[in-house]
Parts: structure tokens; sequence; C-alpha cells
């Protein structure tokens, strides 16, 4: 008798230990797009108890189901319970959906795993030791760019065990923790109101006291109370925070308003379930502004290894910026310097060290200056130095110089860049410094790839580490031309010195004569028309005295006397530098337009200003926005701008995706400018910067543009 009961008992631990596995062994049913199954938070449940029981769903990648309220489009995931009498199932338990913008639509949604939690209650006369068959229709739409209607039949065998069951050691954890994180009420206050054509919808209370109110957002369980798509601004305040929304349907287009707006307010701290009432917005639920912006990642990420990762995309940067159209000023200064020693292999490794010397001597200056001017308060970033109308008339007139030179016009020594039969004589030092220090001046001020993160990094930290970083931009800039001079093997397939190469010289006075006209241009945005005039009329002056000059060589040559032309060249010089200078300093920058738009960059595509205000004013409207950081001295702007900025196509796409283009000029000295380039990691132009329609986080785009990336970049802003 008692080996036969103790043999039933066996029978009997066995089956419970079997069928609580069972609960585990659920069927896994794959419906094409999405794997379904149910899972249970525990191995049992007792008599009276509850248990949850949740949808799991593994969704393949790039598609998605949908929230309780899919949003603009879309249909909610149902569950059909087919339970045993007495039995019974609650509401489903909603995580916290994703926004899912597809075209002008917002969707809520979920990627990827998602769990969705639903109380099973047994009622108190369930017989212990028995399993139950618990047997769900599910009904779902997934969704990619088209959307596929799915269903699955689940099935979870679950024991009824006495006392409180154990947690499943598999899904118990998962199921735990989507519960613990789902929305919740909180004790929160809210209260909602429409101001004209905006909903207030202002909530306070203890969690939301002093939490991180960036990327805020209110999910309605309603379909028909706002706009989703539309941006909600955040509004801070010392015990929670306002939402601005759009109304929807039941607000402003016919429908009936609701007398409570309930939904899911998400947060970074987290999730909590709202039920609003009508009335006045507690002041305490604003005054404190937006939240503060998040910084942007710089364009290929942020710095990453510190000081020997900053050096890096320093140097890197610096190889890069002999690529940008900056450089292409100076780049016959270098050809023709390098031509005159090509088969001296003494002379063209000294015409390399001395290069060197100028560009890294430069670099350093420049960089001391900008610290020294940054450490006493003053907004200004890489490039300061062309935002003085002075500078950029010195620059003018040494460009002007510097090409009548190349042209034979007059000679200094056996000219600037020493090339020619009697470079070989004179060794050209003075000329490859000159060359050096001046391809840092006009060329530097832009940024190339690379060169933005490591920039940022440098003026964030004590000047001596700073210093090294543009050290190692200045050692990058450098190292092609000395790369150059120290390798035999490119040397030689240069062609020997001759008649040629005053032919090249000649020939490459072109590009500078190009620099200074486009120096001028930039005096002429600075410091308006009147000013201008007498830039030109400088750069007369200049040129009649280099001609005077040039005259008095020659006659020098002829054994003729040459004192007066030489004594009048030189004095129309100096006249030439006085009145630059003088109309620089006494200059007015133009005066900016009353109204917000600038000339067209292209067909139909209107620039307007930018200002932080006016960002905020056109992403609370949910409009693309595509911000251009620019000035006029920055070469590689004017490309884009050409290149990338001014056709029809990009108009079309524009219009199409009813996005703004605002331009930030730097050409002029403005902090405020300066200020929203550091919150990019910026020091310099040019920089473009995507606001998406959504509110999501802003795209910065390469520094080099074409019409294609901008077009799909607006697509996907405005999508």
């Amino acid at each position: 008798m008692f080996l036969k009961k103790a043999v039933l008992a066996l029978q009997a631990l066995l089956a419970a230990t079997l069928l609580a596995g069972a609960a585990m062994a659920a069927p896994v049913v794959n419906s094409g797009h999405i794997e379904s199954e149910l899972v249970a938070q525990e191995a049992g449940i007792a008599p009276g108890g509850t248990v949850y029981v949740a949808l799991r769903q593994k969704i393949i990648p790039g598609w998605h189901t949908y929230w309780r309220n899919p949003g603009d489009a879309g249909e909610a995931t149902k569950i059909a319970w087919t339970l045993p009498a007495g039995w019974s199932a609650g509401d489903m338990v909603w995580p916290t959906p994703q926004k899912a913008k597809l075209g002008p639509l917002l969707d809520y949604a979920y990627e990827g795993e998602v769990f969705i939690p639903v109380p099973i209650s047994a009622p108190a006369n369930a017989q212990v030791g028995t399993t139950i068959s618990l047997n769900a229709d599910v009904a779902y739409l997934v969704c990619e760019q088209v959307c596929v209607p799915e269903d699955a039949k689940l099935t979870l065998l679950l024991p009824v065990v006495a006392g409180a069951p154990s947690a499943d050691p598999k899904w118990g954890p998962v199921v735990a923790d989507v519960l613990a994180k789902a929305p919740k009420p909180a004790g929160l206050k809210a209260v909602f109101k429409l101001d004209g054509q905006t909903l207030k919808l202002a909530v306070i209370g203890g969690p939301l006291k002093g939490a991180d109110m960036a990327g805020a957002y209110f999910f309605p369980y309603s379909s028909k109370v706002i706009e989703h798509a539309a941006e909600q601004v955040i509004e801070r305040g010392p015990e929670g925070l306002t939402l601005s929304l759009k109304p929807g349907y039941d607000f402003v287009g016919g429908g009936t308003p609701p007398a409570e707006l309930q939904g899911v307010l998400a947060t970074k701290a987290g999730a909590w379930e709202v039920t609003a009432t009508a009335g006045e917005p507690p002041a305490t639920a604003s005054g404190l502004g937006a939240p503060p912006a998040e910084t942007a990642p710089a364009e290929g990420g942020a710095v990453r290894g510190g000081l020997v990762g900053a050096l890096v995309f320093a140097f890197l940067g610096g190889l890069i910026l002999n690529l940008m159209p900056c450089v292409f000023p100076v780049l016959s200064m270098k050809a023709a310097s390098l031509a005159g020693h090509a088969h001296d292999g003494g002379k063209a490794r000294l015409q390399g060290l001395v290069f060197l010397s100028g560009v890294v001597t430069t670099f350093l200056v420049l960089a001391g200056l900008l610290l020294a001017v940054r450490a006493g308060g003053a907004a200004v970033g890489w490039g300061f130095q062309l935002q003085s109308p002075l500078v950029i008339a010195g620059l003018a007139l040494l460009m002007l110089l510097v090409a009548l030179n190349m042209s034979g016009v007059f000679e200094i020594g056996t000219s600037v860049q020493n090339v020619g039969s009697g470079a070989s004589a004179q060794g050209g030092a003075s000329g490859a410094f000159f060359t050096g220090a001046l391809a840092v001046v006009v060329a530097a001020p832009c940024t190339a790839p690379f060169m933005a993160g490591a920039l940022g990094y440098a003026l964030t930290q004590p000047a001596i580490v700073a210093l090294a970083v543009f050290l190692a931009l200045a050692l990058g800039f450098a190292a092609p031309f000395v790369a150059v001079a120290f390798i035999p093997g490119l040397l030689k397939l240069l062609p020997r010195p001759g008649a040629w190469m005053d032919v090249l010289k000649k020939g490459l006075a072109f590009p500078m004569y190009g620099a200074a006209l486009w120096l001028t241009w930039v005096f002429a945005q600075q410091a308006g028309p009147i000013a201008l005039g007498q830039v030109l009329g400088a750069g007369v002056l200049a040129a009649f005295g280099a001609w005077l000059y040039g005259l008095a060589q020659n006659r020098r040559a002829a054994g003729e006397g040459s004192t007066v032309s030489l004594v009048v060249g030189l004095l129309a010089v100096v006249a030439a530098i006085a009145l630059a200078a003088s109309a620089a300093l006494a200059a007015k920058p133009p005066t900016t337009p009353t109204t917000s738009a600038e000339a067209p960059a292209g067909p139909g595509l209107v620039a307007e200003t930018w200002s932080p205000e006016k960002v905020a004013e056109l992403r609370a409207a949910g409009r693309p926005i595509l911000v251009d950081f620019t000035a006029a001295w920055c070469v590689t702007c004017q490309v884009n701008e050409k290149v990338a900025l001014s056709g029809a196509k990009v108009a079309e796409a524009f219009k199409a995706k009813d996005a703004v283009y605002l331009k930030a000029d730097w050409t002029n000295r403005d902090p405020v400018i300066a200020k929203a380039l550091a919150q990019f990691n910026r020091v310099g132009v040019p920089l473009y910067v995507v606001y998406p329609k959504n509110g999501g986080p802003p795209v910065i785009l390469p520094q080099l543009l074409t019409e294609g990336m901008v077009i799909e970049a607006i697509e996907k802003a405005g999508a």
C-alpha cells in the first residue's frame, strides 16, 4: 500500500514538472514578417490568482507593428482570448511606442522585439494539478513601405498550482521588466487648454520635478485630438512642463472636444499615464524656457581617444585641406616654386623645409591670437582674421602685387616665387616661407573633414594642448609639398627647367588675379560700396606703382637712370596701402535688410536670414530646415552655393517638402553665430545643418556638397 502511494506521488510530481515545463514550451508561430508566441511571467497560477501572459513578437528588421493608437495610419494589434469557464483576461499593457515617420505621416509603432503583457485571472475554484489551455487569436498589421495584415493562433499551457507560483526562469524577468517600464499613473496633475490654434498641455507632479525634459512627447490615446506629425514644443517649469500641440479633428475639425485628454507622457526619466482636464495651465508648468539643445555630434562622430585622437584628426584634416577650394588660389605659388627646383635635390629639400616652417609658424601665430582673443571673452572662431576688413583689404592688394610679379610687371629679387634661371643661384628660401605663410592665411579659415572635431576639441583644452593640435594641423597641411620635395622619384617626374617655366609662371598668375578679385568682393560684403570704391582705387594705384617699379628695374638693367621711376613707384604703392587701410578702418558694414528674405540662391530658392528664434519658430511649425553657416571669405562656401544650392532641382525639392533655407552669414564677426557653431563642436565654416520636420535631432551634412546630397537630405527631413 505504501509503495503504491509512493509511486502515485512520484507520478504526480513528474506530471507537475512536465506541465510546468509545458507552460514554457508554447509553439512559436511565424506569420511571414513576425514570429509570435505567448510567454508567462510565472510558471503557474494559483486558484483565484493572476498571472501576466505576454504576447511576444519578433519583427523582422525594417518593419513595425502599432501601438493602441496607431497615429496617422495603421491598426493596433488585437488579441481575442478563448479561456475556460470562469477565467478572464484583463486589458493589454502597452509599452511606450516609438515614433515612425512615413512621408507626411507620423505613426506610433513597435520595432524589433516587443512584449505586450495581459493579466490572466483564474477562478477561486480552479483545480490544483490541472493544466489549462490559454488560446489567443492575434491580429496585427505589419508595415514597412507597404502594410500586410497577418494573424496568429497561439496557445499556452499553464498549470494550476497550490500556493504562490515561482517566476518563469526564462521569461519571468523579461516580462517583469516590461511591466516595470510600462507607463502607469504617478499622481500627475494635468490640464489642457485650447489657445487659438495651439493646444496647451501642462503637466506637473513628483517625477517631473527636476527631470530632463529634452525630447518629452505626449502620445494620446485618441487618434483625433492632435496632429501627430506636428512638432511638440516643450516649455519647462519648476514643477513640470507645458507642451504646445497642434489640435486635431476633435478640437478644430468639427468633432466633439473631449472632456479629458488621455495618453502617455514619455520623457528620458520615464513614461507615465496622463489624464488632463480642461482648465488654466498652472504657473509652475512653465517659465524656464525650452530644454537646453542637445549638442549634435560632429561630422564623422566625436573625436575619440582624447588628445591622441585629436592629433590624428587634425593631421588628416590638414591633409584634406589641400584639396579644399580655399587653397586653389595659392596652388599656383606652390606649383611655380616646386617647378623651379625640380631637378636640384638640395634646393628642393630646402624649399620644402622652409615652406614647412612658414606653414607651422603662421598656423601657431594665428592659433595663439585666436586663443588670446577667446580668453578675453570674444566669441571668435577659426578664420577670425578674415572677418577684419583691414586684413581683407591688405590681402587683396598683396594678391594683386603677387599676380603682377608673376606676370613679369616687376621683380623682387628673382621674384617672390623664385622661378626661372635665377632661382638656382638665389636659393629662394624667403619665397618658400612667404608661400607657406600666405597659403595658411588664405586657406586655413575653411575647415575640412576631420578638422572640425579636432579644432572643437582643441578650443576646450589648455593652451599647450590646443597649440599641439594646431601644430598637427599645420604638419598635415604642409605634408604633401614637403613629401614631394624629399622624394627624388616624384621630383624626377617633372620636366627640367627651361623657357617653359617663364610661361608657366605667367599663366599661374591668373589664379592670383582671381584671388585678388575674390578678396575685393569679400571686402564689399563687409564694408559697403563706398569703401569698395576706395579699395578699387587703391588697387589701380598699387598696379601703377608696381609698373613704375618694374620700369625702373628695366632701366637700371640697361644702364639708364631709374631713381625717379623707383621712388615714384614705391610712393604709389605706399599711397595705395594707406588708401586701402583708410577705407577699411572707416568702413561700416552694409545695412541688414529689414525683410528676412534675401536674394535667391538659385532659381526660386530664397535664403532667409538665420536666427535661433527663426529656427525655433519653423520647427514649431513642423517645417524642414537647412541652415547654411557661411561667409563671403570662405571659398568652399561659395563653391557649394553655386554647385549644390543654386539649381532648379534643389528649389523644387524645397518647394515639394515645404522646406526653408536659412543663411547664417559669418562674414563679419557675430557672437550669436559663433555660439551656434560651438553647439555643433565647430569653430569655422562651412557648416550645413538639416533639421527634420518631425523634431528629430539635426543632421550635419559634409563640407563639400553636391546637388543630389542636398536633395536627398531635404527629402529625408521632410518625410
